[in-house]
């Protein structure tokens, strides 16, 4: 009964809690650790908890739920789609903070381990809090915010991966060689826990799918994940990890929000026990000890997240103004140092009373954040004041149109496909050499070696080959007809070398895998007999049809499953006939025009009038690209159409002059629309162009291929919206707001043919 009882206490007063400090507009997990902290035995103000074994093992179930969730919101195509924008942030900040971390800690006298571990915590921001924080200020159109949450995904793998590594870390010999061996262990199992789930576990979700009501999905999911959570600790890593793991395949399956929506009420429920633990872990007379490290540290994250965050941001390629937005959004210790804190103290990587100070500095930090990011704007008024306006003229207008050596471009493209083709392929050809070799094979050698011993083994020799031909054709033949291959093949005798050697050393690499299973199933040959029969097989794969036929196969399927989310949201975008598009979050990075949606309200000023009569292009400096109105979408709207309620605008233009026009709509929608038919493009006029000599009005590109000129570089200036009497030239960038098909008939310079087929 002890535990019914602990858990009423806890629960209770973390509602209570929850229910004061969204009345003092603060985040709720600041409420759970208040609750915590009552609830624990450091205080006698209120009945305390019984038995904190009992709860410490909810804890951990709450933080398996909380990183399968993340998991689930993550998803690895997510992460590449955040760009490399954010990677260059990202790749600042945390090993800047580490750093500052350690150096914080040494001052104050700890011990080395005590000290990584410190900056170890402060590297990562709250994914939570600033989500909520750039809400709450109206911030979340402005296109510094999509950096800052490409940054936190960073963080977030950068956490996970702490995780893993601390058990080499918290070696005391040969920590090095552990550590190395801890991330080749890491990598390999999750190529291979991703390629495998990526390959079975959609299909099979969408084949049951009209079986599984929701308790159904809810069971089965919780299974899987806590199935992969027993395979992750079986193996040496972390049930968190496994967590993580299970929820990123399902993030790419067609029931992922589903699944989240199933999930929610479990991860909430679980994760508010996990907060409360943590403020069970504080005791006042640690904090009254180690008060001086609290302020310290708390002083080190705000002022460290300042600066490098301001740093990472703008040499990711934003403004200053924004970047410096961008650091001021960080500053706060995040709701994973609590996990990172709650490992290290398990596995004794640091001491006892890291964790409640990180808690301390968490909670100071959480609490001025929104300060913080109000404060944004006046340092940044201060930092223009004090820097040349030259170096700040350089600063908002770099542009990344840098022409690179188009052969060092190609081998860049040709070798990170063939790297990406030898970790998928490999490591799935690894687990199967390894299962054969280390498992299967030793287990039948048992059998006595006589004719039908043999013939067991040859029989399982075949078909482990026969499912590695597809994998290890795949490793030897994939873009060996590539544009790459060809072009580099062509470009001289160094570069023909170079590609033979690629294509002899993955042919090798096969060989190898194929070496090692014949060996394995009959050590006592001849080293020689299994090595001829390698290369042959390896012969016999490159040019068998079968083989090709299902190694092409194979790949169609994963892509497919990769992809079958995306697919089955085109689906229902074409039923409903709303927006499409992948690319909102591009931008114009020298003048910071980005796209924007906006809801015409009901008493809006707008209604009722046509956009000539508003002028919005000359009074606010902005291009309404899309209208949707109900089922019924208009791309690059004519001057005479007219706007009315509920209407849904898709607007062009920078922060300043979209906060100006704010008050027209009454009202902002939060986030972007995905999957919406107008992008922004930019196009190189090259010579031989029929744009060249043409004006903008002239040249059909909005007639004809229904796309706006919103951009435009000329021998090193910029022009936002040019005048339509403007000629085109050799070298001018152009920056065009269309359709996919409107943009590509630009690109395929066949718009005078359209004009001309027209006339005839």
């Amino acid at each position: 009964m002890n535990l019914v009882q602990d858990l009423a206490l806890i629960l209770v007063l973390a509602g209570i809690a929850t229910v004061i400090f969204k009345w003092l507009r603060q985040p709720v997990i600041l409420g759970y650790i208040v609750a915590g902290f009552l609830a624990g035995e450091g205080t006698d103000i209120l009945p305390t908890v019984e038995d904190v074994t009992d709860v410490e093992i909810w804890a951990k179930i709450g933080v398996i739920f909380l990183l399968f969730g993340l998991g689930l919101e993550f998803s690895f195509k997510k992460l590449l789609g955040v760009g490399k924008n954010a990677l260059i942030a990202a790749a600042v900040i945390i090993p800047a903070m580490i750093l500052l971390g350690f150096i914080a800690g040494q001052l104050l006298g700890w011990s080395p381990a005590d000290s990584f571990m410190t900056g170890c915590m402060i590297c990562m921001s709250s994914t939570i809090i600033i989500i909520k924080a750039l809400s709450d200020l109206g911030l979340r159109q402005r296109k510094f915010t999509q950096i800052i949450l490409g940054v936190l995904i960073f963080e977030d793998l950068a956490g996970v991966v702490m995780m893993v590594l601390m058990s080499s870390f918290s070696e005391v010999s040969g920590a090095q060689t552990g550590v190395l061996l801890s991330i080749l262990k890491l990598a390999f199992y999750l190529v291979l826990w991703l390629v495998c789930g990526i390959f079975f576990i959609p299909a099979i979700l969408k084949k049951f799918r009209g079986m599984m009501s929701d308790e159904t999905m809810l069971i089965v999911s919780v299974g899987l994940c806590f199935g992969m959570v027993s395979f992750a600790i079986k193996v040496g890593f972390s049930a968190e990890f496994g967590a993580f793991v299970m929820g990123s395949v399902l993030a790419e399956t067609v029931e992922a929000e589903r699944i989240e929506k199933l999930m929610s009420p479990l991860k909430d429920l679980f994760g508010a026990i996990f907060f409360i633990s943590v403020g069970m872990m504080i005791r006042p007379e640690v904090l009254s000890t180690y008060w001086v490290p609290i302020v310290v540290i708390s002083f080190t994250v705000v002022v460290g997240q300042m600066i490098f965050g301001t740093i990472g941001t703008l040499l990711s390629g934003e403004k200053l103004e924004d970047a410096v937005q961008g650091g001021f959004c960080l500053v706060q210790v995040g709701e994973f140092a609590f996990i990172v804190a709650s490992a290290g103290t398990e596995s004794g990587l640091c001491s006892a009373f890291l964790y409640p100070v990180v808690v301390a500095v968490s909670v100071i930090t959480i609490f001025v954040t929104p300060f913080m990011m109000k404060l944004a704007p006046s340092a940044f008024a201060v930092i223009q004041k004090k820097i040349p306006e030259k170096w700040l003229h350089t600063l908002d207008n770099r542009t990344s149109n840098e022409k690179s050596d188009e052969t060092k471009s190609v081998w860049k493209s040709l070798l990170f496909s063939l790297t990406e083709i030898l970790g998928v392929y490999g490591v799935v050809s690894t687990a199967i050499v390894v299962i054969a070799s280390g498992y299967l094979f030793p287990a039948l050698m048992e059998i006595e070696n006589s004719a039908l011993g043999i013939c067991i083994r040859v029989l399982f020799l075949i078909v482990i080959v026969l499912l590695l031909s597809p994998l290890l054709r795949a490793i030897m033949v994939k873009k060996n007809h590539s544009k790459e291959y060809k072009f580099l093949m062509a470009e001289g005798r160094w570069s023909l070398f170079a590609v033979m050697a690629l294509t002899i050393s993955r042919f090798v690499v096969s060989a190898a895998f194929l070496y090692f299973t014949v060996h394995s199933a009959f050590p006592s040959l001849n080293p020689i007999v299994p090595l001829l029969i390698s290369f042959g097989l390896c012969y016999l794969f490159v040019k068998a049809r079968a083989v090709k036929y299902y190694s092409i196969l194979i790949e169609r399927r994963f892509f497919h499953n990769l992809n079958m989310r995306e697919y089955e949201k085109q689906k229902e975008i074409e039923k409903k006939n709303i927006f499409k598009n992948t690319s909102l979050s591009k931008s114009l990075s020298i003048h910071d025009l980005h796209l924007s949606e906006f809801v015409v309200e009901a008493n809006a000023p707008c209604i009722g009038k046509t956009l000539i009569e508003l002028n919005y292009r000359n009074v606010y400096n902005i291009q309404i690209v899309s209208i949707i109105r109900g089922k019924k979408r208009i791309n690059i709207p004519e001057g005479r159409e007219m706007l009315f309620p509920e209407d849904r605008l898709l607007v062009l233009g920078t922060d300043s002059d979209i906060k100006k026009l704010t008050d027209e709509f009454a009202d902002r929608t939060e986030g972007f629309l995905e999957n919406n038919p107008v992008s922004l493009e930019q196009i190189v006029i090259k010579e031989g162009s029929s744009l060249v000599g043409e004006t903008i009005l002239d040249s059909g590109i909005k007639v004809k291929a229904k796309c706006l000129v919103v951009g435009l570089e000329k021998h090193g200036v910029s022009l936002i919206s040019p005048s339509i009497k403007t000629k085109f030239e050799v070298g001018d960038i152009l920056w065009v707001v269309g359709e996919k098909e409107g943009i590509d008939m630009i690109k395929q310079d066949n718009i005078k043919e359209e004009a001309f087929d027209e006339k005839k």
